[in-house]
This record gives C-alpha cells, structure tokens and sequence, in this order.
C-alpha cells in the first residue's frame, strides 16, 4: 500500500502551492503549518536542497472526530502535504494516505476518520 497521493503539475512552485492550499481549502482544510525545507536545512546544516514545503492540513470536524476516538491520535496530525520541486524543473505535489498511516492503530472508529480524510486528500490532488 502506497502511503500517498501525488501528482506533477504544469505550475510553477509559487503557483503550486498556491493553488493546493486553495484546493485544500475547498475540501474543508486550513493549513495551521507551512514548513521551508529548503531554507530551513540552509539555516540549520548550511547545504542546499531543492525546493521544498510541507504543508500541514487540518479539517477540524474530523481532527475533532479522530481526537475523541484516539486519545493519541495528535502524534500523527496534522496530515501533511508536500509540494516539491524536482532536479528537472517538474512540481510534483503528494498527501499523505491517512489509511496508509494510521494501519496499526486498531481502532474501527478512527479507521472510518481516516477513509473519511483520504477521499478527501484524494480529490485535493485529483483537481490539481
């Protein structure tokens, strides 16, 4: 099982970013982080890396929903989404696959959070 959605888009960067936090806004997400992996590892290790952030998405009715089902459950959120620039100039935007991720926590009701969450992050992508 793939633990992710991705797909490559005609935009640039900028642009991809852009336009998935639209997306994710559309599908009920706010983005409550945005991290810069390329400054970041600059500030921290003064190497340099390619274009990279990762978003952190939260839809607060089914945060709340896996929240009351899984008194832990806050390790593995927000669901993070990546937008990344490749050696060959292509944008490539990937979700994670909260099925894919939360497979060893049984639990029946937030198992239903999380298909609930992946048709979601789905069709994010799907529209970009």
């Amino acid at each position: 099982m793939s633990y992710h959605f991705s797909k490559t888009l005609d935009l640039s960067f900028d642009e991809a970013i852009e336009k998935t936090t639209a997306e994710l806004k559309e599908e009920g997400f706010g983005v409550l982080t945005e991290i810069d992996i390329k400054d970041t590892l600059k500030k921290k290790l003064d190497v340099d890396f390619r274009k990279y952030q990762i978003l952190g998405a939260c839809n607060p009715p089914n945060a709340y929903k896996a929240l009351q089902a899984e008194g832990h459950i806050g390790l593995m959120l927000p669901c993070n989404v990546i937008v990344q620039e490749h050696e060959d100039g292509s944008v490539e935007v990937s979700a994670v696959d909260p099925v894919a991720s939360m497979q060893a926590i049984e639990n029946k009701d937030l198992g239903e959070v999380a298909d609930t969450v992946r048709g979601m992050l789905k069709n994010v992508i799907d529209r970009l």
